[in-house]
């Protein structure tokens, strides 16, 4: 069991297992369990204060690894092994004021992957998500997050839609499920991905698993991709770096240059992307790369219809 802490002017607490709590009330409800200051059954994940005073998830495994989550944008800011460094990067001009997404650790891009009719990457990036539930299993945590349309998404796309985004901790993973669900009457179309920022050192990091896709190359001109094919085995970071891998397979390997080899597996994330902004970020660039599981071609879902893609990130 454990006892809500006072240490914070908002206060932690474990948050308790509930599936239907209409979603404006959920975090309410958290927040009502740490003010009355009740015991609940721990599940390894607490409910506590970030930064720019967000409200922000932290998961806690029986093994000693932890992640942690803010409800604005659903974003994975942190994730760590047995309390070892972060394997997670958050850049150092990152905001946590509502007034622009997190930028770092793994911010949603939907509906829209990049430039487009809407803003920059979408909406689901810079929205307030809910909890709608928490549980635990052989002491690892999983917590399940909901985003639906609101006013603000429907200016931008105007259909009724439900986003669930499952995040299990376990020792040395972290994997997540995303459930897209098309609630309205009409069909939709979309595209996403997860733009996964790791800690690396860019003059050491590389990828291995790409070899022989199709390639969109946005170097030198973002606007005009050049097709091609790679031919490395091994690919590396040596200057800026925009580049989509079309039918990507199943897993890639990153060694982050810091001594830690990183397998990211997906199931029906159809690509992958590799991102460093080089002298554009000349502030951090060195410190991070992306690589993200991405579904670049257009997804129709026709009411009722739902499309599921998961990732796994571990680490031996």
């Amino acid at each position: 069991m454990a006892m809500v802490s006072t240490t914070s002017s908002l206060a932690t607490v474990t948050l308790p297992n509930y599936r239907r709590v209409n979603r404006y009330k959920r975090f309410r409800v958290a927040m009502a369990f740490a003010s009355a200051g009740k015991e609940t059954a721990s599940v390894g994940v607490s409910v506590t204060e970030g930064e720019g005073k967000l409200p922000k998830l932290v998961l806690t495994s029986a093994h000693g690894s932890e992640a942690e989550i803010y409800l604005y944008g659903g974003c994975i800011t942190s994730w760590k092994v047995a309390k070892d460094k972060d394997l997670l990067f958050v850049r150092p001009d990152a905001v946590f004021n509502k007034k622009k997404p997190i930028s770092g650790g793994i911010p949603h891009c939907f509906p829209q992957f990049g430039p487009g009719p809407m803003q920059q990457h979408g909406f689901a990036r810079n929205m307030d998500w809910s909890v709608a539930e928490s549980q635990s299993e052989d002491g690892n945590p999983i917590v399940t997050l909901e985003l639906k349309d609101d006013p603000y998404s429907r200016s931008m796309w105007d259909f009724s839609f439900q986003a669930l985004y499952k995040i299990n901790l376990r020792e040395k993973s972290l994997s997540t499920e995303l459930v897209i669900s098309n609630t309205d009457t009409k069909p939709f179309s979309f595209n996403t991905a997860l733009h996964t920022y790791f800690r690396a050192s860019v003059t050491a990091a590389s990828v291995r698993g790409l070899n022989g896709c199709k390639t969109l190359n946005k170097d030198p001109d973002p606007k005009n991709p050049l097709e091609g094919k790679e031919e490395r085995g091994i690919v590396t970071f040596p200057g800026f770096v925009d580049c989509i891998y079309l039918d990507a397979p199943a897993e890639v390997i990153l060694d982050n240059g810091l001594g830690d080899s990183i397998s990211i597996q997906n199931t029906n994330w159809s690509d992958a992307v590799l991102w460093n902004p080089y002298l554009q970020m000349e502030a951090c660039y060195k410190d991070f790369v992306c690589v993200e599981n991405a579904k670049i071609g257009n997804l129709q879902l026709e009411p009722q219809q739902s499309w599921v893609a998961k990732q796994i990130l571990s680490i031996a």
